[in-house]
């Protein structure tokens, strides 16, 4: 007799059993049990809950728990369980449809994706996540439509590159960077304004705090402690402070004289007034005015107007020149194109060749406003201005309350 009949008329099936194709969800399940397997086998308990724990102790007990819970789950695991590790109780305050990776995002870490699970990074504390809770704690902002028009100018100002970010970062001597009313920041992946800032009171390490109300681009806001923002800034990595809108000097033809010679030039404000006898425009004259800078002569710059769509095709007036000193003139450009953007004049004009071109220098505003803008420049009270055509006159952005009226538009043949 063979070996397979003696064990035949022992009784032995020798047929040999199917192995069914496991599915990915299963095999991640089998792996993440062999784990806890191990853990038991290795400190002779199941792992257990606790902030003194060690944190795989801590994942291999959620996700033991995790398993308890689920019915195909302990099924698929009968056959391994040696330790009965199913048959134990179930913390409910623990279960939590999750998977590896919200698990450990749960317990506060954030496992680097290019490496192995067990290599993990920014472990964060008790205190910066205490931190973070107090600046995520916002509720909504009722008020929210006074300062959207607030956000909206800042965002346009950081496109056209008026404004910029920076890191917020301690000042020169470690003294705690400021904080002021009416500055912008971006944290936790919000632009925040401070919108108002309350009464010093101390704080238990001596230092003076006070009460913000901070306003977030997302329509909440927050009533947390200046400290609290500091610190929230510093921890973020991502935390920055938006400057303001600054140009540089600008001086007019009468002021060159008392320009300090280390301060160059760097261009020239012109405003043109265009000849054409298109309908519209000569019904409108006194009022559309092209406005940019160059940093040649003007005269070199309008030369071939009428052969240009940006001109209108028209020859064009000088009515006003301002100097330039130490200036960025495409960021004063783009300031200034933004206070007059609710009267831009947006029309389409074909080209010597047909093809349609829009303008975009070209503005429905009277000359007495254009100097009011080149005044405000030089004393730096143009940021948070824009023209409001109802009143003919320079508003305030958050007194205006985004009402304005819609660019005109015109089709010029």
């Amino acid at each position: 007799m063979t070996d397979d009949d003696i064990l035949a008329e022992l009784g032995f099936d020798l047929t040999p059993k199917k192995v069914r194709a496991r599915t990915p969800r299963e095999e991640r399940i089998i792996a993440g049990f062999e784990d806890i397997v191990r853990f038991r086998e290795e400190h002779g308990r199941v792992p257990q809950h606790g902030e003194g724990r060690d944190i795989f102790e801590r994942l291999y007990a959620v996700r033991l728990n995790r398993l308890r819970a689920q019915a195909d789950c302990r099924e698929l695991l009968v056959d391994i369980d040696v330790h009965g590790l199913l048959d134990g109780a179930t913390d409910a305050d623990a279960i939590d449809d999750l998977d590896d990776r919200e698990l450990l995002a749960e317990l506060g870490i954030e496992p680097d994706a290019s490496n192995d699970i067990n290599q993990l990074r920014n472990v964060r504390s008790n205190a910066d996540r205490q931190a973070a809770e107090e600046v995520a704690s916002a509720k909504r902002c009722e008020d929210f439509a006074t300062f959207k028009p607030l956000f909206d100018q800042v965002q346009a100002d950081l496109d056209a590159g008026i404004r910029t970010t920076r890191p917020f970062v301690r000042d020169l001597g470690m003294s705690k960077a400021d904080i002021k009313q009416g500055e912008f920041f971006i944290v936790g992946g919000q632009m925040a304004y401070v919108a108002e800032v309350g009464e010093p009171i101390a704080a238990p390490n001596g230092e003076t705090d006070a009460r913000l109300r901070v306003v977030y681009s997302n329509g909440t806001e927050t009533d947390l402690l200046l400290r609290s923002l500091q610190r929230a800034l510093y921890k973020d990595e991502g935390g920055r402070r938006i400057t303001e809108p600054i140009a540089g000097p600008l001086f007019d033809g009468a002021a060159k004289a008392e320009v300090e010679p280390d301060h160059l030039p760097t261009g020239t404000l012109y405003v043109l007034r265009s000849r054409s006898t298109h309908p519209t425009i000569a019904a409108h004259r006194d009022l559309i005015h092209k406005i940019g800078i160059t940093g040649g002569s003007v005269e070199a710059r309008i030369a071939g107007a009428a052969d240009d769509a940006t001109y209108l095709l028209a020859g064009v007036d000088v009515i006003a020149t301002y100097k330039l000193y130490d200036v960025h003139r495409s960021r004063l450009e783009a300031l200034i194109h933004r206070v007059l953007d609710p009267v831009r004049f947006d029309v389409e004009i074909p080209d010597r060749f047909g093809k349609p071109v829009r303008p975009r220098e070209w503005f429905l505003v009277p000359l007495h406003i254009v100097d009011e803008i080149v005044a405000r420049i030089a004393d730096g009270t143009l940021a948070g201005m824009t023209y409001d055509p109802q009143t003919v006159a320079l508003v305030p952005v958050n007194l205006h309350g985004g009402s304005l009226s819609s660019p005109t538009e015109k089709r010029l043949s």
